[in-house]
């Protein structure tokens, strides 16, 4: 069970296979093919999976690396921070801390005023535009 109280056979009949894959089995999108990597339209950024606030438009930025970037989230308090250790290099994972979805990793490398940068698959996203 994720904290969202939904079983795994849940999800899969909820997200499509493509968003199963990065969400729930932690896989990444190729570069550059996400809808959300050229975004500038003013909203909200939300998990995916379970709707949740994650990212304000305002902190988004183009970080030339083909996922969706931003230098800070919308609440810290719901993302949730783990060590990665796949791939031979250590990585720290960003999910979703109302479902346990994964959404991406976290780097050191962002800009002022934080340095941050959540770099986000656009498959973990969902976009609510500013009316």
């Amino acid at each position: 069970m994720t904290p969202s109280n939904k079983t795994e056979a849940d999800w899969k009949k909820k997200l499509t296979p493509e968003r199963y894959r990065v969400l729930r089995e932690k896989d990444t999108e190729p570069a550059f093919s996400g809808q959300y990597y050229k975004t500038n339209d003013q909203g909200m950024y939300v998990c995916g999976a379970c709707g949740q606030a994650l990212f304000s438009s305002d902190t988004k930025y183009d970080a030339g690396c083909g996922w969706p970037s931003f230098y800070a989230a919308q609440d810290q308090g719901k993302l949730e921070l783990h060590d990665d250790l796949s791939y031979g290099m250590h990585r720290i994972e960003v999910t979703c801390s109302n479902c346990g979805s994964h959404l991406g990793h976290l780097f050191d490398d962002g800009p002022k005023p934080t340095g941050q940068r959540y770099c986000i698959n656009s498959l973990s996203l969902d976009f609510k535009k500013d009316k």
